[in-house]
């Protein structure tokens, strides 16, 4: 896997799924907040006019000369849970980024958030 200091550095380059299709370009990326390793990320997509910001996880994902290679299929990138792209993921729709790509959801002890935008 790479750093978290290392892939914020990606922002803007393209993000392609397993078979090398371009999803999109890179917006941030989000730690999880027990460990700080890079958990997610999101993409822009969309038309100029309706741009938003989809979430995929980096779990199995993968560097290349100028993009960041996914282990998702674009088509289930493009249809998860999304924000506008001067959004902020609430705590309540967290659940639902897990959910859609069948991942185990947990706060942390007391509660808190597990993602953390950086």
């Amino acid at each position: 896997m790479f750093e978290a200091a290392d892939i914020r550095e990606w922002r803007g380059h393209d993000v392609v799924d397993r078979e090398g299709h371009k999803i999109g370009a890179l917006e941030s990326i989000y730690v999880d907040t027990a460990t700080d390793t890079p958990s997610f990320a999101t993409v822009t997509v969309g038309l100029p006019t309706r741009r938003r910001l989809v979430f995929v996880p980096l779990s199995g994902a993968t560097v290349g000369p100028a993009y960041l290679k996914v282990a998702h299929d674009k088509n289930l990138v493009r249809e998860s849970p999304w924000i506008d792209t001067d959004g902020e993921l609430l705590a309540t729709d967290e659940p639902k980024v897990f959910a859609h790509y069948a991942l185990d959801y947990t706060t942390g002890q007391g509660g808190e958030r597990r993602l953390g935008r950086r």
